[in-house]
């Protein structure tokens, strides 16, 4: 990803020298199995540790790798430049590149997704505080952009507290399914190498052996860890859309911090947009856009083919570089989030009480009144409102339909905002506990 959409940390999981590190740990770690088995000398097992702290020169493995078009021997090559032929004869005994390369993956999307679930909680706090500070801020809530009936803007942020918490527990699952290692040679049969190599490699890097490898960890499991990240982008553009809407200037009931000396736009100097949202938004599209490519790189050609590794090269750093930067942009959106309380009481008024139909609906059918005259009665008044402006309270008072049911104070009582918000706090307990 460009550095304009990336975090360091997470960049730097995927660099080559990390790359490097990881495959050096990994041949590493077989040799000390081989040896406590016997198979190799353990005087070479502990020469090969002597590369531990050498930095690997990527300049070289890169020219290697111009003559072998193979990276895995490249960087084998490389490292008996370090280490000495000799020393270095039984690295990779009875191995495959796929162990290397496979686990390696397995390694870096795990140290992504712990990175990821820091960007989660780093909402998650973002999210309940400003819930808990606007629990009984009251707004309209709007179904297909309409009006609907009063909510608070407390209650939308712990929606999306509660979307965010069950995206942090899917990673968490995500994490566990791709926290695995294959070190079983070249069709996964262990046919050149003895199980507990790998067992003795996953225990060092903190993986679980891989039950049945073939030549390749199956791909279903990246697939359903690409998923999540998607399902997880989903849930910051529903985030960064209401945002947007929020800040429409018909709107304007919340906008994004706009920073001293900010510009909003090179030709109207008055523009302050939402452009973090929208940003959040695009950013999104990156990050889901890796889940087909993961999905289809489930079924491959027998014991392996190598139609993932492309895809994989690209979507692994890409979609979590990507990731990471959106979660952190967001919480910075919403820490900073300005809100605008008069406004949304401003904007619930709007249309003069027309919200509150449904409670003077069900009031009428209470009354005794049919419910297909209620509605008829209720909607011809709001049409007033609609078409000519009118005060909904007021039609309904001066309907003498409407008042053979019901009295002016039970007409009134209907206009009582606290009565859609008086669940808020069974709401908040089912969310925050």
């Amino acid at each position: 990803m460009i550095p304009r959409y990336s975090r360091p940390e997470m960049v730097a999981i995927w660099s080559p020298e990390t790359r490097f590190k990881i495959w050096f740990e990994i041949e590493a770690h077989a040799c000390d199995a081989q040896a406590a088995l016997g198979v190799i000398p353990k005087a070479n097992a502990e020469a090969v540790w002597r590369a531990r702290d050498v930095e690997f020169d990527i300049a070289r493995i890169d020219e290697i790798e111009a003559v072998t078009k193979h990276d895995v021997i490249a960087f084998l090559t490389h490292l008996a430049e370090i280490v000495g032929n000799e020393q270095a004869r039984f690295v990779h005994q009875g191995m495959t590149s796929s162990d290397v390369l496979d686990t390696t993956l397995n390694i870096q999307m795990m140290r992504a997704a712990d990175l990821l679930l820091a960007g989660v909680d780093r909402v998650l706090a973002a999210l309940k505080t400003r819930a808990l500070e606007h629990k009984d801020t009251v707004r309209i809530g709007r179904s297909h952009g309409i009006h609907a009936e009063p909510t608070t803007l407390g209650l939308t942020f712990a929606r999306f507290y509660a979307e965010m918490k069950r995206n942090r527990e899917r990673l968490e699952n995500a994490r566990k399914e791709i926290a695995t290692g294959a070190i079983s040679g070249a069709v996964g049969t262990f046919a050149n190498i003895d199980p507990r190599v790998e067992e003795h490699v996953c225990k060092a890097l903190g993986l679980t052996p891989e039950p049945i490898s073939t030549q390749v960890i199956p791909r279903d499991r990246h697939a359903m860890y690409f998923a999540t990240l998607g399902v997880i982008a989903s849930s910051i553009e529903n985030v960064a859309t209401e945002i947007r809407h929020m800040q429409r200037t018909e709107v304007l009931e919340a906008e994004e911090y706009f920073s001293p000396g900010q510009k909003g736009s090179s030709a109207m100097p008055h523009k302050r947009n939402p452009v973090l949202t929208e940003n959040l938004t695009g950013l999104a599209r990156i990050v889901r856009m890796a889940v087909v490519p993961a999905m289809e790189n489930v079924p491959l050609w027998h014991e392996r083919d190598i139609s993932h590794s492309s895809v994989e090269r690209m979507i692994g750093p890409d979609a979590t570089i990507t990731l990471d930067f959106a979660l952190h942009r967001l919480a910075g959106v919403i820490e900073k989030l300005v809100v605008y309380p008069e406004t949304m009481l401003k904007n619930l008024h709007k249309f003069k009480g027309l919200v509150m139909s449904q409670r003077v609906l069900l009031a009428l059918t209470q009354a005794g009144v049919s419910r297909e005259d209620a509605y008829r009665l209720v909607q011809r008044n709001a049409m007033k409102v609609w078409e000519k402006g009118a005060d909904f309270k007021a039609e309904l008072l001066a309907d003498p339909e409407v008042t053979a049911a019901l009295s002016p104070a039970e007409i009134e009582e209907k206009f009582d905002l606290g009565y859609h918000t008086k669940h808020v706090d069974t709401i908040f307990a089912r969310v925050f506990g």
